[in-house]
């Protein structure tokens, strides 16, 4: 048996040798900084996009990333209060406010699509083919018609807001406004079942079209453009958060690679792709 004397000079030794090795930082180091608390649009999780580049990111380094899917609103919100470690988001005005309030750092292009005005295949309240977005927001209330709004603040939401007041029109004083509070995929599945218009950025539409009674009716106004940016949560702010996995992963999603991949990611299943890579700009 090991006499106590040789058992404290035993230790003693361990820990002289340990405090003397070289300190390499690495994300498995320590079990809290393993994880990247990642809030995210719905649309990055309904087309499947994050099943695709998450894994391999999760290979690639050893984190193990925590996907939080609400509308843009929320996740900045989730941000601002340092409960997530990055964002990817398309609501540039809140975005904006986000980083004067030193929430954010290296705010980054990553990608865009834009959005489309779907409704039934019938139009009842005739819009198909106008080039004006808001023009035919306003036709669809003064038709009386249901539109199905997904009402979360998200950046759809906040976009579709925009068209309203360029339209002139108070949507919520109209009993053929709904609001779900939902994501897209929710909201679109909704719009189809009660043959309403909604408003939805292209990538999520053209994911789920095959299972919805809905087609595009105006496309194309350089107001529908939807730009995509990822944002680091300022660790000198929020001293809780995993600024070394949130740099990671942001560097990850600009990189070469995954911009290829979203450059392709769809064109095989959906015959177009859901989003266009932005980094490079």
């Amino acid at each position: 048996m090991m006499s106590q004397k040789l058992r404290v000079f035993t230790i003693g030794l361990l820990f002289a040798t340990v405090a003397a090795a070289p300190h390499y930082v690495t994300p498995a180091l320590r079990a809290d900084e393993k994880q990247v608390i990642f809030a995210t649009t719905t649309s990055t999780q309904d087309t499947g996009l994050l099943d695709v580049l998450v894994p391999i990111f999760e290979k690639k380094t050893g984190y193990f990333v925590k996907v939080i899917a609400v509308g843009s609103g929320q996740a900045i919100a989730l941000g601002e209060r340092g409960e997530a470690d990055v964002l990817l988001v398309h609501s540039p005005e809140a975005e904006k406010k986000f980083m004067d309030g030193k929430n954010g750092i290296n705010r980054r292009l990553v990608m865009h699509n834009d959005f489309v005005i779907l409704g039934p295949e019938s139009d009842p309240a005739k819009i198909r083919g106008l080039k004006s977005a808001a023009g035919a927001l306003k036709k669809i209330i003064l038709a009386g018609v249901m539109f199905v709004s997904r009402g979360d603040n998200s950046g759809t939401h906040v976009m579709e807001k925009k068209l309203w007041a360029a339209a002139g029109v108070n949507p919520e004083s109209n009993a053929c406004y709904q609001q779900t509070g939902l994501g897209m995929g929710h909201t679109l599945r909704v719009a189809s079942e009660k043959q309403g218009y909604t408003m939805s950025d292209r990538g999520t539409w053209l994911s789920q079209k095959k299972t919805l009674s809905l087609a595009v009716l105006v496309e194309g106004d350089l107001k529908l453009h939807n730009i995509y940016h990822i944002i680091e949560v300022n660790p000198a702010k929020w001293p809780g958060v995993n600024g070394r996995g949130a740099r990671a992963f942001a560097d990850f999603f600009v990189s070469k690679e995954v911009q290829n991949i979203i450059k392709n990611f769809g064109k095989e299943k959906f015959g177009s792709a859901l989003f266009f890579p932005d980094a490079v700009k």
